[in-house]
């Protein structure tokens, strides 16, 4: 299952067991997850709404985010990079990430192509090991 702008996995795992399994699998390409939105507990908070389980983790990896930073000034409006995890309509447990290549594509940089390969190319490592 892969977008335009993204790629990802159905995996068979529950929803938290998921989410403990990609930060791991982050943390064994270089990124930390520095912020976490649920978006359920958002949603019903702020929309008393129910919404299935969703969470958005944004990834970093320091060293390239410090390049890009060098590179683009501004380029940190496309940082951290999103990983999803969510429920979806079968009940089934799904993550994604987005694609740097797609989102660097609106920046005309070209010093930021080979980050964004090497990025892509870690976080699809992450999710195809999940």
């Amino acid at each position: 299952m892969n977008t335009s702008y993204g790629f990802s996995k159905v995996v068979n795992l529950g929803y938290d067991e998921a989410i403990e399994k990609v930060t791991d699998e982050l943390k064994k390409e270089g990124f930390g997850v520095l912020t976490e939105i649920d978006v359920k507990a958002t949603l019903k908070k702020k929309l008393d709404v129910d919404f299935k389980p969703y969470k958005i983790l944004g990834a970093c990896n320091p060293p390239f985010a410090y390049k890009a930073l060098q590179s683009e000034e501004q380029i940190g409006l496309m940082l951290p990079c999103n990983v999803i995890v969510y429920v979806n309509d079968e009940g089934k447990t799904v993550v994604a990430a987005v694609d740097p290549i797609a989102s660097m594509q609106a920046v005309k940089n070209e010093s930021l192509g080979e980050v964004a390969e090497t990025i892509q190319g870690k976080l699809k490592k992450v999710i195809s090991n999940l």
